[in-house]
């Protein structure tokens, strides 16, 4: 009887776990395809709505102890956002993990809504949940990714002009985007046909720099203002202030990742991995996460590591590695990729640790430990 009766506990325990419905949602640009299912995992609901907070608001009042699944993608931050100021229980899966999904034979909305809601009711880690920043966060980025933009296209632009005049033996100087348009002018100053053709597109280039200019000023006030933190990381030589509030951005809290080695595996720095029994092949790096942190990262990296790079430990690290390459330039070449990559992966670790501790950043901080102490002369 004893053991029944703790038979029966574990049974009610592990029914309470079980939400009383679970709602999957694929979502979609225009409509949402849902799927309800009951505790006892049947399919009680299969319809759709529109992609609207009014039928959103609604179906989370006619449901209001269910759990909403979901994966991740365009619209999930805001509707995530939208269910749990309802009081909603909400869950945003991962779908890079979800591949019962992604690689299903047959996918359609249908299925894939079912599966969420299936996946969903009994075990919520094949979900591999993830957390999105909050709406006033993502709004601030905004502000990066539209500047983001503006210097690609200023970049495609100023390549495609200087690619086009070649073929009339013309070549205009590779310099940086601000001082493109005047340089661009007094090159072709003596052949003013062209400098005419041309010059709709310099006048766009100057009014890039200086949309550019002004997203540059409200990212100095916002870091200052709103994310104090940013000043500890351009601490590191190589950090700039753009680099600082997107670091900050892209994670928002510091206790976001419970281990700070765990940074460089957030922003998809670390390689793959395909273990099977004795065959564990070397891979590349995942590419998961935010990708302009990688390449903000990465950047930052390749300072440290190039001819004007400062005297730190991460320096020392980075070239340490960088030397294993051995003696032939393709071998060397590889080598010196890992460690740019390395260092980026240490640079991100760094970066969350000093955001979390609020430490003084001390360049030569390991060199000086390993450091011996002469001894005294007898």
């Amino acid at each position: 009887k004893k053991d029944e009766s703790c038979l029966l506990q574990q049974f009610n325990a592990l029914c309470d776990e079980i939400p009383v419905e679970t709602i999957g949602i694929d979502l979609g640009d225009k409509s949402h395809r849902i799927c309800i299912v009951d505790r006892l995992g049947n399919i009680t609901l299969e319809t759709s709505i529109d992609n609207h907070r009014l039928a959103l608001t609604q179906l989370a009042s006619e449901h209001p102890e269910a759990r909403f699944v979901m994966e991740v993608g365009t619209h999930s931050p805001w509707i995530s956002a939208l269910f749990r100021d309802l009081g909603c229980e909400v869950l945003v899966g991962n779908s890079r993990k979800l591949k019962a999904i992604s690689q299903h034979e047959r996918k359609c909305d249908e299925l894939d809504a079912r599966t969420l809601a299936k996946i969903g009711r009994m075990d919520v880690d094949l979900l591999y949940p993830i957390n999105h920043v909050s709406q006033e966060a993502l709004q601030d980025r905004l502000i990066i990714s539209s500047r983001e933009k503006l210097v690609d296209q200023r970049k495609s632009l100023i390549q495609s002009m200087r690619g086009s005049v070649k073929a009339l033996g013309l070549r205009l100087e590779s310099c940086g985007g601000e001082v493109f348009p005047a340089r661009a002018r007094t090159t072709l100053s003596e052949n003013p046909d062209v400098l005419a053709i041309l010059e709709p597109s310099l006048k766009c280039i100057e009014a890039m720099n200086q949309s550019i200019n002004e997203l540059d000023a409200k990212l100095m006030k916002l870091s200052a203002e709103k994310y104090p933190a940013t000043k500890i990381l351009q601490q590191v030589a190589g950090v700039g202030p753009i680099t600082a509030i997107a670091f900050v951005l892209a994670i928002e809290d510091p206790n976001r990742i419970d281990n700070t080695r765990n940074v460089g595996a957030y922003f998809g720095l670390v390689p793959g991995r395909d273990q099977s029994g004795e065959s564990d092949p070397q891979k590349r790096i995942t590419k998961t996460g935010n990708p302009y942190i990688r390449k903000l990262l990465t950047q930052c990296a390749q300072y440290i590591l190039g001819a004007h790079g400062p005297d730190c430990d991460l320096r020392t690290y980075g070239l340490r590695r960088a030397a294993r390459g051995g003696e032939t330039k393709k071998a060397a070449k590889g080598a010196k990729k890992k460690a740019i990559t390395a260092v980026a992966r240490k640079l991100g670790v760094l970066l969350l640790t000093l955001w979390r501790t609020g430490a003084t950043y001390e360049p030569l901080r390991h060199a000086s430990k390993t450091k011996t102490t002469p001894k005294p002369q007898s």
